[in-house]
């Protein structure tokens, strides 16, 4: 795969970034005597991720897949993230551990489509996908989202988050504190190092991998809590990593089967240890939707299962139509994002024909300046969950999540970098370092077109000699720049779309 790294933000993912932007800061209430604004997905792929902080965690990821356009410019991103963070903390970021508590009173009460997500032998007196379950044998209640036995889907994407946000600052806050919100409204003291550590030993003490809702254990959750370990090691040059590749061993052995001309047989959708039982569904292909999770820390297994979904579902025969087997659009998403992510340029081009022609691609707003799919749904807001898959395939160049991964801009955080940006007025669509050529490069956009050709200005900082700098606005001279500190300089300009160029 060529690695890119001189990408530029299009309109697309510039527009979701002005309504993801909306989204963060606009304050809303996360305790238990509120409610998060209607905007936050807790509608998407029921009955599994009908609560917000899936929201949170996927809307993460387009991020990072953004700085690689920009990693001289991050503020935006590190915004965002920090707002992601403190609802993700919330009572409602862990609303069904803190009130979904015991066995389910309707497990005998299910709709007949719900229950082909629970094993075969147990339909009717077992617990679906959605109910967490705490308090539930084997450990009883746990007021603690986060250090429980179970609830790996709390923990794992919040270390994911953390560890975006980790490498999105460059910032060494591992060790500071924060609070999660838990049962009754307990608080709980973390720290990112605590919960990165807390998810190493439980991967290393249970080989099947660790309770999701309590007694389900899922390889979506368990590889989400894997990917944040491998950026986590990453950045700080630890090995926490180390028993996820132990797990997925495991799980090829005893979570999937193929048949004896070597397609796919089936694949676990969950396994309870408990109950002895895999909950499988009737096409093998749900291995599909954790792929984007598995394929940065697990090329191998990662490709081998896409190649085989992907042949499975026709997705990747052009003899055919694609055929989407789910009336959630979530599986033929991963599968957009997979195919331009190992450069399956046949398969993503049929599969965007489908995003394009069907998911209503739009955009919206007070100055129609933001952009969403909206899916046929009626909603007035493009949802998030839907939403966060299909902008890791628009932000990007192929390749760019798995960069994130195995190719961190760690350096980017030394490097001359643009602060104080009029965000949301002002737009940044390209920002970085030549450092061969002592030159920074900015493209800048009106995010905000009613305030297109107002006056702006913005900081370049970490520089070597401020005094020395020379820059040029769309290929003239531009002098309309002062020294403002010993390793900064303030550059005035207006609000449009402009290339800038600053020699240091």
């Amino acid at each position: 795969m060529t690695t890119t790294r001189n990408p530029q933000l299009g309109d697309r993912a510039l527009g979701w970034l002005r309504f993801v932007w909306d989204k963060a800061t606009t304050r809303d209430d996360w305790t238990d005597q509120g409610e998060p604004h209607e905007w936050w997905d807790r509608y998407g792929s029921p009955p599994m991720c009908v609560f917000p902080r899936f929201d949170l965690s996927e809307t993460a990821y387009a991020l990072p897949i953004m700085m690689e356009s920009t990693p001289a410019w991050r503020e935006v991103y590190v915004r965002i993230a920090d707002e992601l963070l403190w609802r993700y903390t919330s009572f409602w970021g862990a609303v069904d551990w803190n009130t979904l508590i015991g066995p389910d009173p309707n497990v005998d009460r299910y709709s007949p489509e719900w229950l082909c997500c629970a094993p075969e032998p147990l339909r009717g007196r077992y617990a679906l996908p959605g109910w967490t379950g705490n308090g539930v044998e084997p450990w009883g209640l746990q007021p603690d989202p986060v250090g429980a036995d179970g609830n790996l889907f709390y923990r794992g994407w919040l270390n994911l988050t953390l560890s975006i946000r980790r490498y999105l600052a460059g910032e060494a806050a591992e060790h500071d504190s924060f609070d999660v919100t838990g049962y009754r409204n307990r608080r709980f003291q973390w720290t990112h190092s605590r919960v990165a550590h807390l998810l190493s030993h439980q991967l290393g003490d249970r080989p099947q991998g660790p309770h999701c809702e309590n007694t389900k254990i899922w390889p979506t959750c368990v590889t989400a809590a894997g990917l944040g370990l491998y950026l986590y090691d990453r950045l700080l040059g630890t090995e926490l990593h180390a028993p996820y590749p132990r797990w997925a061993e495991f799980a090829r052995r005893h979570y999937m089967g193929l048949k004896p001309n070597g397609e796919l047989d089936w694949f676990a959708f969950y396994y309870d240890p408990i109950q002895e039982k895999a909950a499988t569904l009737p096409e093998p292909y749900n291995a599909l939707i954790f792929l984007h999770l598995l394929y940065p820390q697990d090329r191998e297994w990662g490709t081998q299962l896409y190649e085989l979904c992907a042949r499975g579902l026709g997705f990747s025969d052009p003899r055919y139509p694609v055929v989407r087997i789910a009336q959630d659009p979530r599986m033929l998403l991963t599968g957009l994002v997979l195919a331009r992510e190992t450069g399956d340029d046949t398969t993503e081009k049929r599969l965007r024909e489908v995003v394009e022609n069907e998911f209503q691609p739009r955009w919206f707003g007070p100055e129609n300046d933001r952009f969403g799919f909206f899916f046929d749904l009626g909603e007035p807001w493009p949802r998030g969950q839907l939403n966060a898959m299909v902008m890791m395939a628009e932000a990007g160049e192929p390749g760019a999540w798995s960069r994130v991964f195995n190719e961190p801009l760690t350096g980017v955080h030394a490097e001359p970098t643009v602060r104080g940006v009029d965000y949301p007025n002002l737009g940044i669509s390209r920002a970085r370092n030549h450092m061969s050529q002592r030159l920074l490069e900015v493209t800048t956009t009106a995010a905000t077109p009613s305030r297109r050709a107002t006056p702006t200005m913005f900081t370049v900082d970490r520089l070597p000699d401020p005094a020395a700098v020379t820059i040029t606005l769309d290929g003239q001279p531009h002098p309309y720049w002062r020294v403002t500190a010993a390793d900064s300089v303030q550059v005035d300009l207006d609000i449009d779309t402009h290339h800038l160029l600053l020699r240091f």
